[in-house]
């Protein structure tokens, strides 16, 4: 049978804003039940502690739970891996940070590539590391703590995430541009590297602050620095570590991805959410508390930050001649 070609125009217009009707549809409705929430590193450290205060937020704003799920392992290769695969939906998220971008010159074999095959939802915080140490290390000061490592080369143990983390690199380059010899002791995660720490296993680690802040004020640790090129106002009493080491810098970021193809839409709302937690007082106020500065960001903006640090810490790598595998 030959349709009038008005009612074949008409039919052919509304099969063209089907997709478009599903996915805002989709939106709407999303998020219809849990969302697993991938952290790459084990509980208790930096990124496990501000996923937990947004998937809080969402949880509330968005009337389904955001559950947290641990999956340490390869600096957060393990993670992304997993969030790669997963259906493109919004189901799956990736707690996205600095690693990711580390992990694309430090691995020279991965099974994906972040840039293509994670889409960018939202930035959440950025924050530098501290560098701390067992109260019982016999130094007070960062300038007290590189006369020391200099006086006994290869005595003084530095803990970190993993190989290649933020507070590995953090570390490697301390121990560049301070000139001292200090021997690495990674661990899975920050958490265990935290406890090492605070057990007196090893001296000094280069920690975020969200993991380590309420230790440095009730004593348990000492404070000796901050990594990012100015003071931190949760942190007013330490020194840039620059300000004793010229040139010395880092600062972590903290965000959400999710697996390429994931609908526009989803991605605009929980972008929209995350950056509404972001302009809210009391979690601004909690995060700051922390020693994190909030960073709203959209996702074209998020990419570019990671397309950016993921060039800058590429160079730093191939300088360090650091290699994971």
């Amino acid at each position: 049978m030959k349709l009038p070609r008005r009612q074949f125009l008409h039919l052919a217009a509304g099969a063209a804003a089907f997709p478009i009707m599903l996915r805002v549809a989709l939106a709407l409705d999303y998020p219809s039940r849990p969302v697993r929430w991938i952290v790459g590193f084990a509980p208790s450290g930096g990124t496990d502690i501000v996923a937990r205060l947004m998937g809080q937020w969402l949880s509330e704003r968005l009337g389904q739970s955001f559950v947290i799920e641990n999956r340490p392992g390869a600096g957060s290769n393990v993670a992304t891996e997993a969030v790669v695969h997963a259906p493109p939906d919004g189901y799956t998220l990736l707690f996205a940070g600095l690693p990711n971008a580390i992990n694309a010159s430090l691995y020279s074999k991965l099974n994906f590539n972040f840039i293509h095959d994670i889409a960018p939802i939202a930035s959440i915080v950025r924050a530098p590391n501290v560098m701390v140490v067992n109260p019982s290390f016999p130094v007070k000061t960062l300038a007290e703590f590189i006369a020391y490592a200099k006086t006994n080369p290869r005595k003084v143990n530095m803990a970190s995430a993993g190989i290649g983390t933020t507070s590995h690199l953090a570390g490697e380059l301390f121990k560049m541009l301070a000139d001292v010899d200090l021997v690495h002791v990674p661990y899975r995660g920050n958490g265990p590297a935290l406890t090492a720490v605070l057990g007196g296993q090893v001296e000094v680690q280069f920690p975020s602050p969200p993991s380590s802040i309420e230790y440095i004020r009730t004593g348990k640790l000492r404070g000796l620095g901050v990594t990012s090129a100015m003071r931190s106002e949760a942190l007013p009493d330490l020194p840039a570590i620059g300000e004793f080491v010229p040139g010395y810098e880092i600062s972590n970021w903290y965000g959400v991805g999710a697996p390429k193809g994931t609908p526009a839409d989803v991605i605009d709302k929980i972008n929209k959410e995350i950056n509404a937690g972001l302009a809210d007082p009391k979690l601004r106020a909690r995060l700051a508390d922390l020693g994190d500065t909030p960073l709203a960001l959209s996702p074209a903006e998020f990419g570019k930050l990671i397309a950016d640090e993921t060039e800058k810490w590429g160079n730093v790598i191939r300088a360090l001649n650091i290699k994971a595998d």
